[in-house]
């Protein structure tokens, strides 16, 4: 998995810097977000010495692995031209089917692949709107956001629904080696999705499809049968983060845990460098996009700042991810 798009305007046999040579291979933007971060870390570590403890650090991997999964689905999604707003309500949706399953057949295997299919077929949902009802991608996700939550409370009554299976419960809190378990899902996850973006012709043409679906339709690639996919890979990826919400939390919840992450996700991927408009985005930049959104939550945590302060740093890093990212496309339009 590579770290950045191919530069097209790269003249081929052109010496260039050494300073060159490390811009062209992590990319602009995966750069200038590795320096924010080290900034970023910098400035909290001087705030409180445990920031950069061992514990502390992975306690930011493990915190953000579910907005991982949800942030590279999003990418994808986002890459194509749409957008999904309803991730969080369909992991909470995911959460508590999980832990009906559990209970049910008290069977750990079950209650995942029950997870994850709700999620996909909730994703499917989304696809189906959006093809067969011609409805935009926003106002689609927009209403099943509120519909998928609101699904998720009536099934429960409102209440979160306790697991009792250890051999569940352990994949929130087990560990293989010193790595928690949802940080290994989530590597294994961004591998995947990589090599899915980087090295297959699905990848390729989800890219055209984002950049230009009028070409890419008459190079003969089936638009909705794309986004059918994308979007209920992107209800599995939400439906697998609420498995591991399940498991952490030891109980099915209906909106807590998940509330907000989809908001969080387009964050994490416009931060990233992924275009709303389409066409651009990688997985390496939505990695490091939720981890400035991570790191960040972490010191605001540590510093003992405010929770409704909080909100509004990430409601600020939204606007600043979405300004940025009208800024990128402008600059490379004009060039």
């Amino acid at each position: 998995m590579t770290v950045s798009e191919p530069r097209a305007d790269a003249a081929p046999g052109r010496s260039r810097t050494p300073a060159r040579r490390i811009i062209d291979t992590v990319g602009a933007t995966n750069l200038g977000l590795i320096l924010a971060l080290v900034g970023l870390g910098t400035f909290i570590s001087l705030q409180t010495p445990n920031f950069l403890t061992p514990t502390n650090l992975l306690n930011i991997a493990l915190a953000v692995s579910l907005l991982g999964i949800v942030a590279i689905a999003q990418t994808v999604v986002i890459v194509s031209g749409g957008l999904d707003i309803s991730a969080g309500s369909i992991a909470g949706l995911a959460s508590v089917s999980t832990a009906l399953v559990v209970g049910a057949t008290e069977t750990a295997a079950a209650g995942i692949v029950g997870g994850v299919l709700v999620g996909a077929l909730a994703g499917l949902g989304n696809g189906l709107i959006i093809t067969v009802g011609r409805v935009n991608p926003v106002i689609a996700t927009l209403a099943t956001l509120s519909a998928y939550r609101g699904l998720a409370f009536i099934v429960t009554d409102g209440k979160a629904v306790g697991v009792t299976d250890q051999a569940f419960n352990s994949i929130g809190s087990g560990r293989l080696a010193f790595v928690p378990y949802p940080v290994i899902v989530l590597i294994l996850v961004a591998l995947g999705f990589g090599v899915l973006m980087r090295y297959t012709d699905l990848g390729r043409n989800i890219y055209a499809i984002g950049a230009n679906p009028a070409a890419a339709r008459l190079a003969g690639i089936g638009l909705d049968r794309y986004k059918l996919g994308i979007y209920a890979l992107s209800g599995a990826a939400a439906g697998l983060a609420g498995v591991l919400l399940t498991a952490r939390t030891t109980s099915g919840q209906p909106a807590s845990g998940s509330q907000g992450l989809e908001l969080e996700a387009i964050t994490a991927a416009v931060l990233g460098g992924a275009a709303l408009s389409g066409g651009r985005g990688t997985v390496v930049g939505a990695i490091l996009g939720v981890f400035v959104i991570g790191t960040l939550n972490n010191g605001l945590i540590l510093m003992n700042v405010p929770t409704f302060y909080q909100l509004v740093a990430k409601g600020l890093l939204l606007v600043f991810a979405v300004v940025l990212s009208e800024r990128r496309f402008s600059f490379r339009r004009a060039s």
